[in-house]
């Protein structure tokens, strides 16, 4: 863990020097402005291709517009996640960033630790809809304690319960569960219904599946600060909270009475696993309907019969918080032109670009959630999933999938398999503070 931790503080501390101009303050980010000056100028973009294969339209017309409002042109270099850190760390390091960036919204933290990224905080108004931008993506685009905005909110997917509508029906369930105990009482009746069908799952919940997990244990304690809490300086653990606890009582115990197996696995498998017939739920991502059916590695007479909801809360119309992965979209620091990319940025996202995303994804705010939802019965699960209570990762760049994900998946799989929670939960976030703090 300390190693990790002194190649993170190394890197921030690099990048810092390399972000902060000779005008600035050293630490401190430079302030957003918004400019329309662009007349003979061309601005460099990184954008993932899945926008170039996914919604290129979207692309075109905030190139189009911004080019018309500001006279300077855009070139937009298309970029994979692939090494995508390393040659973003390289671009910071070297002086040659682009104007504006996307990356992935768990990426975010080391930049922004790092002073890499313009602060947009004064701007971040002039942003259409940015009163209502999704609670947990627009989080990850902030400092520690969510006082200032380095980061706008571009995209999103969210987990939902992806089940058997056959298997629900052929056991007497016809309305999908609106809350935990509806779930409860249809899982009791797919189980019972399937009794001789060997290592069947009414709800598949994989031990190691933390995102799933975390999410039960959000819905007791609420939004923020889950695993951790920062007041700027110090993070201190969340995991052992009594409410937290409560929560993580309810996954545990419908791991147990409905998930055959599993307790040591990740979710990586469970889609190729539902498609052999034993499994009447997961909980997953809206695209895994399409690998659940795949005609190479699912089985595709499955699709007209899975359904999909948002997770049940404890209250109908209240889901299970989820998890919200996504992108977000920044400014670096030392952008030849950061004026000018944060017009694009603000163009790229406003309500019309945003509107036509929504065809294709989950817009960044919750005022064209309906728009989303409209186009599929999984945009409607998986758009109530976003408008509802979310949760995100404590933002730090000494956040680690080696050691703190690892930590979690550790715990979770412990007590799927009959350990203590608090004594799981209390290992895990020894190891969590000790990472966020740089200790």
């Amino acid at each position: 863990m300390k190693r990790k931790i002194a190649v993170a503080a190394a890197l921030a501390s690099v990048l810092t020097a390399a972000a902060c101009s000779s005008s600035s303050t050293a630490g401190s980010s430079k302030q957003a402005t918004l400019s329309t000056d662009g007349k003979g100028k061309t601005i460099n973009v990184w954008l993932m291709q899945d926008a170039q294969k996914g919604w290129p339209g979207v692309v075109d017309a905030a190139k189009k517009q911004f080019t018309a409002e500001t006279g300077a042109n855009v070139n937009i270099q298309w970029q994979t996640w692939t090494n995508y850190s390393t040659k973003l760390d390289t671009a910071l390091l070297s002086g040659n960033a682009p104007d504006a960036l996307e990356l992935g919204n768990t990426q975010t933290a080391k930049y922004i630790a790092a002073n890499s990224f313009v602060d947009l905080t004064s701007v971040k108004d002039k942003f259409d809809n940015s009163s209502s931008w999704l609670d947990s993506l627009a989080a990850s685009g902030q400092s520690a304690d969510h006082t200032k905005t380095y980061a706008i909110p571009y995209y999103a997917g969210a987990r939902i319960m992806i089940y058997r509508k056959d298997l629900f029906a052929a056991a007497g369930v016809t309305t999908p569960p609106t809350t935990l105990d509806e779930l409860t009482a249809d899982l009791t009746k797919v189980k019972a219904a399937n009794s001789k069908v060997p290592n069947f799952s009414a709800l598949y919940l994989p031990g190691k599946n933390w995102y799933t997990a975390v999410s039960f244990g959000a819905g007791t304690y609420g939004v923020n600060n889950v695993i951790a809490k920062s007041d700027g300086s110090k993070f201190t653990g969340t995991l052992t909270d009594p409410t937290f606890i409560q929560g993580i009582q309810t996954w545990d115990t419908l791991q147990k009475n409905f998930s055959s197996g599993g307790t040591t696995v990740d979710e990586t498998t469970q889609d190729a696993l539902m498609a052999k017939g034993n499994i009447a739920a997961i909980i997953g991502n809206g695209w895994e309907v399409g690998s659940v059916t795949d005609p190479k590695t699912g089985d595709p007479s499955l699709a007209s019969k899975l359904g999909t909801i948002a997770v049940p809360g404890t209250t109908a119309g209240q889901p299970t918080p989820a998890f919200l992965g996504g992108s977000d979209l920044a400014v670096p620091t030392h952008a030849a032109n950061p004026g000018l990319g944060a017009e694009f940025l603000r163009i790229f996202t406003n309500t019309a670009q945003q509107t036509a995303l929504a065809k294709f994804a989950i817009p960044n705010n919750k005022t064209l959630l309906p728009t989303y939802e409209a186009v599929s019965d999984v945009n409607k699960a998986a758009g109530a999933a976003a408008n509802g209570k979310t949760w995100f990762i404590p933002n730090s760049q000494f956040w680690s999938q080696a050691s703190d994900e690892v930590a979690l998946q550790t715990a979770f799989s412990a007590i799927a398999a009959g350990g203590d929670p608090t004594a799981a939960l209390t290992t895990a976030q020894t190891t969590i503070i000790g990472d966020l703090n740089g200790g």
